[in-house]
């Protein structure tokens, strides 16, 4: 076998073992919003508490997203890998045989933490196996696994709780954990840990204090109220935790999280654009399933459907877009993905109550066509301008600030909805105290045109800095140039 075959089966196999673990981490978190009803009856819970079953779980991914860049360079990242694929596959089947709704949330919760390891591991491993000139091609691979699992997590979801019960949602994972840690074994290189380094129990533990806080301020702020004691408490507290840790690690020579990476500007400029699509995909995955099922009475399972071509569309997207990237660079991609957003918003801002299932369906898979165009692209235009050694703490700093990202955007996003809709309501009833059915539907879709026109408002600050980005990438082929 000559050394280039060699060297293609190896990158499929890191492939392949990178593959499982992402897909199983983010499907466990898109299957489960399905049994909530289940839930409810079956532990004769409130909903209050049920809700913890997912805002635990996306707590803790966020939570310990920071770390992974130490305890990659401590361990290695196969054994990290490995360590938290077994962590989530033994919390899955512990999931199975809970006994009440609370034993449930901390099963689930110390699922989450694990997921929260696999998914920057994952990212990081790329950028530490695969070479350079493959690696956006990888990265499409990566966001490939990425895209499959909320495209038929619902779908999947709702059939394996309708046939084999709620259980079924965590058994599912046991399986497939078992084949990707032996995958996992058997196919990633190892690489030697770096130098035995300090662990640093302060920042670990103000990392850690500072990111449940924020997360769970903006995963909450809208119940609570914006202005309560609750979200100002979490947000101040957070805020002083965070500047706190910040300012230590920037003073210690072996930091928990190396903040250095935020001086490569081509890596900053990304994360910012980064975290607009962000901002904008959550807009979609909110609005839609509000719009079809609260608005329009449609079912879940319709809802999933409505969404699914576009998901699909988004995942057969990933590996061209991975070959595009060699031929084209990031710009343009970058650019056409966000014309497409900016475009599919300003159409969804313009959304009716008789919306057709199939017009939503059509702009929603512009909306993800988009998406595939730009995610990758920015993705690995931040990290492949980070040095090898620190690609793993500049992971961590990804997926933390995303996480965050997600969460306000949420946040923001209902608070926003709830507020319009109650206006739209007030004007269309002029003023009147009772408000029926069809005004109430009216005022909500029209405060999901305000929310979209928002997110349509969101998208054009991506543009300035996408090119910044591409002026950045100039200047650094030109200095090249000279020093040839």
């Amino acid at each position: 076998m000559s050394t280039k075959e060699t060297g293609n089966s190896a990158f499929w196999f890191i492939i392949l073992a990178i593959f499982f673990g992402n897909f199983m981490s983010i499907l466990s978190s898109t299957t489960i919003n399905v049994a909530f009803p289940l839930f409810l009856n079956y532990f004769h819970a409130e909903l209050g508490e049920v809700q913890w079953v997912i805002t635990g779980f996306l707590l803790a991914t966020g939570v310990v997203a920071p770390v992974v860049g130490y305890f990659g360079d401590r361990f290695s990242y196969k054994r990290l890998y490995i360590s938290a694929l077994s962590g989530f596959t033994l919390f899955s089947l512990l999931c199975t045989v809970a006994w009440s709704i609370h034993s449930l949330i901390l099963f689930r919760t110390l699922q989450g933490a694990f997921s929260g390891l696999i998914i920057p591991t994952t990212m990081t491993m790329i950028y530490q196996f695969v070479e350079k000139d493959r690696q956006p091609f990888a990265m499409s691979l990566w966001s490939l696994s990425s895209m499959l699992a909320p495209a038929f997590g619902p779908t999947l979801g709702g059939w394996l709780t309708e046939y084999w019960g709620w259980h079924s949602l965590f058994l599912l994972n046991v399986p497939i954990g078992l084949i990707a840690i032996a995958v996992a074994f058997k196919c990633l290189p190892y690489q030697k840990p770096a130098s035995s380094k300090t662990f640093d129990l302060p920042g670990f533990i103000t990392v850690l204090l500072s990111s449940f806080l924020i997360i769970l301020s903006f995963s909450e702020g809208n119940g609570w109220g914006w202005t309560s004691w609750k979200t100002l408490t979490c947000l101040v507290v957070g805020a002083m935790t965070l500047v706190y840790f910040i300012r230590r690690e920037l003073r210690l020579k072996q930091p928990l999280l190396n903040l250095s990476v935020f001086q490569t500007s081509r890596f900053t400029y990304s994360l910012i654009i980064n975290c607009i699509i962000t901002a904008s995909l959550y807009s979609g995955t909110f609005l839609i399933p509000v719009f079809l099922q609260d608005i329009q009475q449609s079912t879940p399972l319709t809802t999933a459907l409505v969404l699914l071509p576009g998901s699909l569309v988004m995942a057969c997207c990933s590996p061209i877009v991975g070959k595009l990237y060699n031929r084209t660079g990031p710009f343009w991609l970058i650019m056409c993905g966000i014309g497409l957003l900016l475009v599919s918003n300003w159409e969804l801002s313009h959304i009716q109550l008789q919306a057709s299932k199939v017009y939503v369906a059509a702009w929603m898979t512009i909306r993800y066509v988009g998406i595939a165009l730009a995610f990758m692209p920015v993705m690995n235009a931040g990290m492949s301008a980070i040095p090898k050694e620190k690609s793993g703490h500049a992971s961590s700093v990804t997926n933390w600030i995303r996480q965050a990202t997600g969460a306000l955007s949420i946040g923001v996003f209902s608070s926003l909805l709830a507020a319009r809709s109650l206006t739209h309501q007030k004007e269309l009833s002029h003023g009147a105290a009772a408000v029926t059915e069809l005004i109430r539907a009216q005022g909500m879709a029209m405060g999901v045109q305000d929310v979209f026109l928002v997110a349509t408002v969101i998208c054009l600050f991506a543009i300035p800095l996408t090119f910044i980005l591409r002026e950045r990438r100039m200047d650094s082929s030109k200095a090249l140039e000279s020093r040839s």
